[in-house]
Formats: C-alpha cells, sequence, structure tokens
C-alpha cells in the first residue's frame, strides 16, 4: 500500500514533465478528481514558473550555441511553431502546450520568442486549468478500462 503522499507527490511531478499523464496517474491511483486537477495544475504551474525565471538567460545560451556551431537559427519544426505563434499569439502556444509541447516545451518556446513573463505566466495558467479539468473528467469517464486496473 502506498502511502497517501506519495501518491500526491508522484501526480505533481509527473504533471510538471508530462501533463497529460497527471490525471490519467492521478485517477488510477484512486485519489478524487477534485484533488488530481489541482495536483496538475499546480505541477505545471510550477514549471512554468521556474523555467520563465530563468529562460531567458537560457534561451540567449542556446541562441548563442546555435550560432557558434553555425546551426541556422530556423529548422522545420521551430518554422511551424512560429507560424503557430504567428496566426494565435500566446494563446495558440499555451493552448497546445499541455497536450503536444509539455510544460518544459512550450515555456521555452514562449521565452524563446520573448513573450513578457507575466504573459507567459497567465497564458499557461488559464490552460492547465482548462485542460487538466477535461483530462481529469475523461480519465474519471474512461476509468473502469483495463489500463487503470494496472496501477491499483
Amino acid at each position: 500500500m502506498v502511502p497517501v503522499y506519495l501518491k500526491y507527490a508522484s501526480v505533481f511531478l509527473v504533471s510538471m514533465f508530462k501533463f497529460v499523464a497527471g490525471p490519467i496517474a492521478g485517477i488510477a491511483s484512486g485519489l478524487p478528481a477534485g484533488l488530481v486537477w489541482g495536483l496538475s495544475v499546480t505541477g505545471m504551474m510550477t514549471t512554468v514558473l521556474i523555467i520563465s525565471s530563468v529562460g531567458q538567460a537560457w534561451a540567449l545560451h542556446q541562441r548563442r550555441k546555435r550560432q557558434e556551431k553555425g546551426k541556422p537559427l530556423f529548422n522545420r519544426r521551430s518554422r511551424g511553431i512560429v507560424r503557430i505563434y504567428r496566426r494565435f499569439g500566446m494563446v495558440g502556444i499555451a493552448f497546445l502546450t499541455p497536450i503536444l509541447f509539455s510544460p518544459i516545451g512550450g515555456t521555452v518556446i514562449a521565452t524563446q520568442l520573448h513573450v513578457p513573463r507575466f504573459r507567459i505566466l497567465f497564458h499557461m495558467l488559464w490552460s492547465a486549468v482548462l485542460w487538466g479539468g477535461t483530462l481529469t473528467i475523461l480519465a474519471v469517464r474512461f476509468s473502469h478500462l483495463a489500463i487503470f486496473d494496472h496501477y491499483r
């Protein structure tokens, strides 16, 4: 039997790195849906806060490294990301972060695009709340499947 606080910590930590897995792990371990939603949002926002704090210096370092190696500034993937940003702005990046980019990836992208820190935090918060609730509801809805029995 796993102590309850380890279940809480696992949902929080998983949500920091791969947001989609947080609600699944929480519901699979038998935690209440509201708590799973809260831990998932908190986990993602902790990552966003940390990455956006050190992000400006890190983004500049990465750019210098690429230039020193003679690598092009843009590649196929980064052009696609810039296209999303030009069309939908920070709202588009934030919306796709939990399901496509991961909390770390989405925050790095926003930082590389020189989005102000307050805007990053604001947009990532509503995105985490929206996707956290949606993914938690889906995990509860489909918790009867055999995949969830493996984690209990």
